[in-house]
Formats: C-alpha cells, sequence, structure tokens
C-alpha cells in the first residue's frame, strides 16, 4: 500500500522496496535521530568512566582521589552532553522532516542517559562514599531504582498523555537527572542526600507542569550547561576554587529544581483563585435586576 505524505504528497513505501536494495524510508535516521543517538552514546560512556575511573579503582584498593575526581567529572559532563543532544534533537526535528523511528529512539536514549546513568551514580555513591556501609549500600540500590523507574514510568507516560503545547507534566528527565547527580555531588549526609534523590524522583512523575525549553528559555539552558561544565572542569583539574564552583553549581542546580515546582503550584493556585472570582463576581452580575 502507498502512504501519502501529508506534506510532500509524495507516496513512499515503508516497508518494502521492490529491488530491495533501497532501506525503507521509515527506517532511514534523520538528522535529528542522529543527534538522538548521540545521546544515547554519552549516557552509556557516562556509565563506562563511572565504573572504571570510580566503581572500580575502589573496590580493588586504588583508589586515587583525583583519578576518581577527573572520571566522575567526566562522567557527569557527558550526561551533560546527553542533554546538548536531547535539546537540538527536538529543535532539529522540528525545523527538519523526523524519522518514523524519532519518538521511540528519543525515548530509548533518555533511558539511558537520564534513567540508567543517574541510577548506577546513585548507585556508586552509595559503594564509595566516606563511611560507607553495608546497610547504606542497600538503601542506595533501591534509590537508584527509585530514579530509573520514575524516569521509565515518566517516559512511558509522555508517550501517551497528550499535553497542551509548551510544557510538560513532571520534571523533565535530563532535568531530573542532572538534579540527582547535582545532589550526590554536593556530598550531603546520606540521609538529606537520599530523601533529596527519592523527592526529585517523585517531580518526575508528579503533575507539577514545567515550560519546554524553547527560544530564550532553551538558550538559558543551554548557557547553563555550558557553564555546568566548565565549573566541573574546574573541580577535576583541581583548579583554584573549584572545589567551591562545584558546590555553587550544585546548589543551584538543586534550587532551580526546588523553586520551579513552587512557582508552578503558585501559579496554579492564583489560576484557581482567579477563575472562582470571575465565578462569583459572574454570579452576582447575573443576581441584579
Amino acid at each position: 500500500m502507498t502512504v501519502i505524505d501529508p506534506e510532500t504528497q509524495a507516496g513512499w513505501a515503508p516497508e518494502t522496496d521492490e529491488d530491495g536494495d533501497d532501506m525503507p524510508l521509515s527506517t532511514r535516521l534523520s538528522i535529528a535521530d542522529t543527534l538522538t543517538l548521540g545521546n544515547a552514546i554519552c549516557g552509556f560512556m557516562a556509565v563506562y568512566f563511572t565504573t572504571t575511573g570510580v566503581l572500580i579503582p575502589h573496590l580493588t584498593g586504588t583508589e586515587d582521589g583525583g583519578m576518581a575526581r577527573h572520571s566522575a567529572a567526566v562522567a557527569v559532563i557527558l550526561m551533560l552532553m546527553a542533554s546538548v543532544f536531547d535539546l537540538f534533537d527536538g529543535l532539529v526535528a522540528r525545523k527538519l522532516r523526523a524519522s518514523a523511528m524519532g519518538a521511540e529512539l528519543d525515548n530509548l536514549s533518555d533511558l539511558i542517559s537520564f534513567g540508567l546513568a543517574p541510577a548506577y551514580f546513585v548507585v556508586t555513591w552509595g559503594m564509595v562514599a566516606s563511611g560507607a556501609n553495608q546497610a547504606n549500600q542497600r538503601v542506595s540500590v533501591v534509590a537508584a531504582v527509585v530514579v530509573l523507574l520514575a524516569v521509565v514510568l515518566r517516559l512511558a507516560r509522555f508517550s501517551c498523555v497528550t499535553l497542551r503545547d509548551g510544557i510538560f507534566q513532571g520534571m523533565p528527565s535530563p532535568f531530573g537527572a542532572l538534579t540527582v547527580v547535582a545532589i550526590v555531588l554536593l556530598e550531603l549526609p546520606f540521609l538529606p542526600t537520599l530523601l533529596a534523590i527519592i523527592g526529585v524522583a517523585w517531580l518526575m512523575v508528579s503533575r507539577v507542569e514545567y515550560p519546554k525549553p524553547r527560544g530564550r528559555l532553551a538558550v538559558a539552558m543551554l548557557s547553563w550547561i555550558v557553564l555546568s561544565m566548565g565549573m566541573l572542569a574546574a573541580w577535576a583539574l583541581d583548579a583554584p576554587g573549584g572545589q567551591l564552583l562545584l558546590q555553587t553549581g550544585c546548589s543551584l542546580q538543586i534550587v532551580l529544581g526546588a523553586m520551579i515546582p513552587v512557582f508552578a503550584t503558585a501559579r496554579r493556585v492564583n489560576t484557581f483563585r482567579d477563575n472562582r472570582r470571575e465565578s462569583r463576581a459572574e454570579q452576582r452580575a447575573a443576581q441584579l435586576p
């Protein structure tokens, strides 16, 4: 059966080609898909650097603080790069024609970079953190599973629920993943860190509305990502003030993650009050002779 593209009005065969030489158009990668695959690669490499540079040296007793710091910074920078790819693949897909696989590739890549990678980072933190014991390790695994499941549920809901244009329901998974990593890097006591991680996981599956990064917001987000990479590089290279820069960046990321739901809730409450006032005013006007 021939399917007609509504934009080009050209016929294309989604399954097979008569000659068998050409790949079906439905399985051809677009430019946006290539960026999405870059997202997945960054997520996998973040897991790799977390394993080889942080976890294995700790387990083998060859841990070097500088090497662990360097590898942890590289892993987080890769997650930041994944968020850049995730930002641009959507922009490119809106400007250019996306393939039929675009949405599925995006969800699968996000699961790797913003579900598996930060969850694995949490597990590793539970094993290598100072004063970590067996109980802490087990609890950190539970927290990591909560983060992973939150991303899975969020991505599944995103595929099934249609919302009004310009908003996300629940904290976006890239923002949630980076907030989880920021909480870990801040090196707070175990219990506050654990509660904060679970709180971020809850925000990802909540109904709090977050604006989509478009226009000026996208530029601001990209600028923040680049600035975060610089702070992580300074920390990894043990530059003067690098530790302070890292703590400042992590604190700002956590504050942003906490304040956006507060503003969103306040806006919804104000909207509800305004609608209620308008309804009462209309009722009073209708009662007048």
